[in-house]
């Protein structure tokens, strides 16, 4: 009796925790953007100052990433705020895909500023110019890493924790934007030994090494936008309905992200002897366990058919959607 009252009852899974714990990731998203868009304005302005008098090419290519990175903030913030919405008639699984809309900007910035910069190396390469300030200049791209580093961890570390593919991406582009800061010292060294085209040189192995997150973060993106997951999240969603009692076999599973919140619609098999009531019991139970087991699966749909031959004909429709 306890499973059939708990069947009619109201289920919290969906209403206001879990709404609330999307605010929550919601929130420290624009968190994470708010501070790493003022560290990285503050450390691309410092190098643009150096850039004016030193005409390093290399650093150029490095502030003009730091810019960029910061960009990307804006449409992210954007696409956090929209995510926050309640969903529609119309948008009826809410906005939580403006996420992967943002990750096709951010894409976009990345390919652009990796463009400019490799013209303006190629243009130092056809004519050479003398790289002054070097001391400045290596500075600048100490000072590039440390800030890209910084921001790099604090954005990958979050964006893993709530999930957001568009956050981690960004952090990827950052810590690449780091390393390539570090490159402008090889660029500062050469011309410092007599070798001034050893700076447009650096700037071109900048403008490849963000082609090589520019590849990553295109493929985390598209994975998002083709309902990629790891495969070892269906593992663990059919080690979770398995282990609920009453299932007697798990049919098929399917987990999509939208925004940073996973949402799973599965099949399982019960005992076609269970009452109706019963059977919506043990679709309950799988839908509760995948929530509270399943990292940030925030809706389940449970469908529960009865086992043996005519099984298929019975079809008890036992949907619980939360």
């Amino acid at each position: 009796m306890s499973r059939a009252g708990h069947a009619f009852t109201p289920h919290s899974h969906d209403s206001a925790d879990k709404t609330d714990a999307a605010l929550e990731s919601s929130s420290r998203g624009m968190r994470v953007l708010a501070v790493s868009f003022a560290a990285l304005v503050v450390t691309a302005v410092i190098q643009a100052a150096i850039v004016a008098f030193s005409g390093s090419v290399a650093l150029l290519g490095d502030t003009l990433h730091n810019f960029a990175d910061a960009l990307t903030a804006v449409p992210l913030a954007i696409a956090f705020s929209l995510g926050r919405r309640a969903a529609t008639r119309r948008f009826t699984y809410g906005y939580g895909r403006a996420e992967d809309l943002a990750g096709i900007v951010i894409v976009l910035i990345i390919t652009a500023s990796a463009a400019f910069a490799g013209y303006e190396a190629v243009k130092r390469l056809i004519t050479p110019e003398d790289v002054r300030a070097l001391g400045w200049v290596a500075a600048a791209g100490v000072v590039g890493f440390l800030g890209n580093e910084w921001v790099a961890r604090y954005r990958i570390r979050v964006g893993r924790q709530i999930g957001s593919a568009a956050l981690v991406a960004d952090g990827l582009h950052a810590r690449t934007d780091g390393f390539t800061s570090l490159a402008v010292l090889l660029g500062a060294g050469g011309a410092a030994l007599g070798f001034p085209i050893a700076d447009p040189i650096v700037g071109l192995l900048i403008t490849v090494a963000i082609c090589f997150v520019l590849r990553d973060a295109a493929r985390e993106i598209y994975h998002r936008l083709m309902d990629a997951v790891d495969p070892a999240l269906l593992d663990q969603a059919e080690r979770i309905l398995t282990s609920t009692p009453g299932v007697r076999h798990v049919g098929s599973i399917r987990l999509r992200w939208i925004g940073h919140a996973l949402r799973a619609e599965v099949d399982i098999v019960v005992d076609h002897n269970l009452s109706l009531v019963e059977a919506h019991a043990v679709a309950v139970d799988a839908e509760h366990r995948l929530i509270h087991d399943l990292p940030r699966l925030r809706a389940a749909t449970v469908h529960a058919d009865p086992d043996g031959p005519d099984g298929a004909d019975h079809h008890a429709a036992l949907v619980s959607h939360r």
